[in-house]
């Protein structure tokens, strides 16, 4: 694995999953007896990142309690968004801005991830790092998501995304170069706004899994992994 650095988005708060989540962060939710973060970690951990970086906002306290008594703290690296929540694209570039690193895996811990993602993963990023991409997101056909409610986000023709015919479902898991926010002047802003420059230069790359896309979409979804696991 090229990439030496990890994100983990941590921030937010977690809405649909209220009540839950007014107590709990939503990383720190179980299924199958560990964390969402956990999961999340022990996954970059067996792809062989050498360091991860966190970012913390709603309820971050917990998160770095959680951390400091983690088997894999030393490599793990706790940011806050500070006094305002920075949003998805805000919060990674703060992040980015922590580290002299140039190309960066990001994460959303709410995918269930485990071992059957990690050749996935791999293959995703060769192609990143053979075509010189800037950002390259992995997508999954909305017939592989858990969560059939779900909408999908993207076309894809190659390995192109695109705003027509949408029938995957980005699974918060993509590869960013610090010259994706080159031109960006803004602190709180969406990740979704760099990606809408670039499918309308047609130029935002997709990776298509072929897995399952786990995911805690809501209260529901969840009760409903849960009892089936």
């Amino acid at each position: 694995m090229k990439v030496n650095t990890a994100l983990i988005l941590c921030a937010g708060y977690g809405k649909r999953l209220n009540p839950l989540t007014l107590e709990i962060p939503k990383p720190l939710l179980r299924l199958k007896t560990l964390s969402m973060l956990d999961h999340t970690i022990n996954f970059i951990e067996k792809l062989g990142v050498k360091k991860i970086k966190i970012n913390t906002f709603y309820l971050e306290k917990q998160i770095i309690n959680f951390i400091s008594n983690h088997p894999l703290k030393n490599k793990i690296e706790i940011i806050s968004d500070g006094n305002k929540i920075l949003g998805t694209g805000g919060g990674i570039l703060n992040l980015l801005n922590s580290s002299d690193e140039k190309d960066f895996l990001v994460f959303n811990p709410d995918t269930f991830w485990n071992s059957n993602y990690l050749d996935a993963v791999k293959k995703m990023s060769d192609m990143y790092f053979n075509y010189k991409m800037e950002n390259v997101l992995m997508v999954v056909h909305k017939e592989k998501s858990y969560d059939k409610r779900l909408n999908p986000d993207f076309g894809i023709k190659g390995n192109i995304l695109n705003k027509s015919n949408k029938l995957h479902i980005y699974i918060g898991c993509q590869i960013v170069n610090k010259r994706l926010f080159k031109k960006c002047s803004k602190k709180i802003f969406s990740m979704s706004e760099i990606w809408n420059k670039k499918l309308d230069d047609n130029d935002l790359y997709g990776y298509d899994s072929s897995q399952e896309f786990i995911h805690l979409t809501d209260l529901e979804i969840y009760n409903k992994l849960l009892k089936n696991n």
